[in-house]
């Protein structure tokens, strides 16, 4: 029947996706199963798919082979590289007799991940003489939410003549559209009359979902359907969550070379294609081939002559002797006439001349023009404010502080090539750079500067300039001859704390004396800053991402974009908010009076990602969890922390110290600045617990005693008032924090 063969054409049409010359699937993975091809990002066991919901079960029990969605029952007859899912699905029946009812299916559908029933190329169809069909689901929509959706139809018919073929206008079949971005539903169908008067020719209802191409209604369907369980349908498919434009931004594009992003139909996440004059799966290194277009009949017939295919592209000339276009299309091959040859010898000749002349003028005012353009970003970012800050210190700043030239940094970078990104961030993109030396450097390339603060810039690097902490990243210079200035730092070759934490092949290697080797030499760096530096400076952006790792684990502080110097006469300095969200103090937030006390609760987050592995904000979690540090707070007042704390460092031998951190952690995260501890505290208690640590004669109960005199608590003593006010505290700031201009 006509039925089933255009399902057999399903996988006729999978059987011929292969034979395309180009590869499909990552290196040493399966690229078919059975007659379906199975192209990247799609795999058949792990590291041969992009993420754990493009795998394709390969169910050999069947000859040939069945693919199957994940670990599901959906059949896949079909994978595109254009976004869309074939497969196989059920259909719900309600059938009688003149007894009653004799079969009753209601199949039910549900998608996990980026999948979404194609609005574009399926139906929703009910058939039948006595038919009342519904299909209920859900819509995908932003965020987490979900919205009900329903839709129906009806189809009603007295007698097989009124029924006419090829046409579904609701006598006998009755079709509907679906919305865009159903991933769930429910189909029912049902009967007004079981059948009743109509059995000899009608005895079921019908319900169903069916690829548009894949149906064209013939009364025989009336019948036939009894004997079919699956009908063909397509799934919409798509890389993450983020539109392509999104993507562009971040560097995890899963688009490869010779390809670029797309926004698909569906409306959700993005997709990838070759760029014209290339041919294969944009998803894999090196996917998209070169096409040879000389090769193809229909472009080749394009040119009337010769045919030289490049790298995306291709050229059509004339033979030697003759002039003209090449293709067809324009004005052909023409051959040279001496004459004309002469008269254009010296018309070239004399255009040439004329041309380079105006080329040597064109370039000498550019070069003068550039020259005027660096000196005024040079003035207008503070170059001279620098050098006559510069010229009036003496030692170690004027040995080590250089203002690079804009050659200089381009040429160590690549032009700023994107191979080079080290990383992105709100105010700017570091890169990494080799200078004329051979040292290695990273390079901050910032957004923009409010020329308003340029002396407080200048000040702030020649301060920088000034810090000698074997902990915070080194900065060795600037350049000032660019729109915006370029700070040149230490590299530092790791990472950062936060990849080291967060990332499951990394976090094996950062054992508990590691984490508390970090954490000390951290608080030390902070420390520092507020309390020994000649000028006092608030770091305000403390947190994970901002500590570097070197290859000895050696903790490197980095990124004062946003510090703040505190003159000696103040305490506190009114801002405006700026900081990380779950790192952002909420005192700071409510009042905008910046005080060293709001690096300490920075800091308190740190320590507490350090404790348990867990990210600061994480709003895929329940709402109690979502806040790293009111869901600690909570944990140790219903004393839970063992619960919470990474299982990977967790031993008999460190419980003791894990206790210590928790509560110095906890002090560090009251909300009234006041009576949080200081910095120089917190970092001598650390430090005296790594000592304690690496000499165990020294590893007793007279610690505990004295980490009450620094920091005027029993690490074995928590107030359960005061506990319970700051979680209090946190519930209620938690709304406001969550609107601050983090970053």
């Amino acid at each position: 029947m006509a039925l089933q063969f255009t399902i057999t054409g399903v996988v006729l049409l999978a059987a011929v996706t292969a034979a395309t010359g180009f590869p499909i699937a990552k290196p040493g993975c399966h690229d078919r199963c059975g007659n379906v091809s199975i192209p990247y990002p799609f795999g058949t066991r792990k590291d041969c798919y992009h993420d754990p919901q493009f795998l394709i079960t390969c169910n050999h029990s069947f000859n040939p082979p069945k693919a199957f969605l994940n670990t599901s029952t959906i059949n896949v007859t079909e994978i595109t590289l254009e976004g869309k899912l074939h497969i196989l699905k059920y259909i719900a029946k309600d059938c009688y007799n003149a007894s009653g009812r004799t079969l009753r299916k209601i199949p039910l559908f549900r998608l996990a991940g980026n999948f979404i029933i194609s609005d574009a190329d399926n139906l929703f169809v009910s058939i039948g003489c006595d038919t009342v069909a519904s299909l209920t689901g859900n819509l995908k929509a932003a965020g987490s939410t979900e919205n009900e959706y329903e839709v129906g139809c009806m189809s009603l018919c007295s007698s097989l003549k009124y029924v006419p073929n090829d046409t579904c206008s609701g006598i006998g079949c009755c079709q509907t559209s679906l919305a865009k971005g159903v991933n769930h539903f429910n189909l029912k169908v049902s009967s007004q009359k079981n059948h009743s008067g109509i059995l000899n020719f009608s005895s079921c209802s019908y319900a169903f979902v069916i690829e548009k191409k894949k149906f064209n209604f013939s009364r025989r369907y009336l019948w036939d359907l009894k004997n079919v369980d699956k009908l063909p349908m397509v799934l919409d498919w798509s890389i993450g969550n983020n539109s392509c434009a999104e993507v562009k931004k971040s560097t995890k594009n899963a688009c490869q070379g010779n390809s670029t992003c797309y926004d698909p139909d569906s409306g959700y996440g993005y997709l990838c294609r070759c760029l014209d004059g290339y041919r294969g799966n944009p998803y894999l290194p090196n996917g998209c081939l070169d096409i040879d277009e000389c090769t193809d009949a229909t472009v080749n017939n394009n040119c009337t002559h010769i045919c030289t295919n490049s790298q995306g592209n291709y050229t059509c000339s004339c033979p030697k002797g003759y002039h003209g276009d090449g293709r067809k299309n324009g004005e052909g091959c023409i051959r040279h006439r001496s004459l004309v040859i002469e008269v254009a010898v010296g018309i070239v000749v004399g255009l040439t001349s004329l041309l380079m002349g105006i080329t040597w003028l064109y370039w000498g005012y550019n070069k003068w023009k550039l020259m005027k353009l660096k000196e005024k970003f040079f003035r207008q970012n503070g170059g001279l404010m620098l050098e006559q800050q510069l010229s009036r210190r003496e030692g170690p700043v004027t040995e080590t502080a250089k203002i690079f030239s804009a050659e200089e940094l381009e040429k160590a970078t690549d032009k700023y090539h994107e191979s080079r990104i080290l990383g992105r961030g709100g105010y700017g993109t570091v890169y990494k750079g080799t200078l004329t030396d051979g040292r290695t450097v990273a390079i901050k390339k910032s957004k923009t500067i409010d020329q308003s603060q340029i002396e407080q810039f200048i000040n702030e690097v020649v301060v920088l300039y000034q810090i000698n902490h074997r902990n915070v990243v080194k900065l060795l210079g600037c350049c000032l001859e660019t729109e915006v200035p370029l700070l040149v730092y230490e590299y530092v070759a790791n990472g950062t704390l936060y990849d080291h934490i967060h990332d499951r092949s990394k976090v094996s290697a950062l054992t508990w004396e590691i984490r508390l080797k970090i954490a000390s030499e951290t608080a030390g760096v902070l420390s520092y800053l507020h309390s020994a530096a000649s000028v006092p400076i608030i770091h305000r952006d403390v947190k994970s991402t901002n500590i570097l790792l070197d290859n000895s684990y050696t903790a490197k502080v980095s990124d004062f974009g946003t510090s703040r110097l505190i003159p000696l006469d103040q305490v506190e300095l009114s801002t405006m908010v700026r900081g990380t969200l779950g790192y952002l103090d909420p005192e700071y937030l409510h009042t905008s009076q910046l005080t060293d006390k709001s690096d300490v609760y920075s800091f308190g987050v740190v320590l507490v990602e350090l404790l348990t592995g867990m990210k600061a904000i994480s709003f895929h979690k329940p709402e109690g969890e979502r806040n790293l540090s009111s869901y600690f707070l909570c944990a140790l007042k219903e004393d839970r922390l063992v619960h919470i704390l990474q299982d990977s460092m967790v031993n008999q031998d460190n419980i003791r110290q894990l206790k210590v951190v928790a509560n110095i952690a906890r002090k560090c995260l009251r909300v009234k600045g006041e009576e949080r501890p200081n910095m120089k505290n917190v970092a001598m208690e650390l430090e005296g617990l790594r000592a304690s640590a690496k000499h165990p004669w020294t590893n007793d109960e007279s610690y505990v005693e004295e980490t009450e005199d620094l920091l005027g608590e029993s690490v074995e003593t928590v107030r359960s008032e005061e506990m319970a006010g700051t979680s209090a505290g946190y519930h209620s700031l938690y709304i406001m924090q969550s609107q601050g201009d983090g970053r």
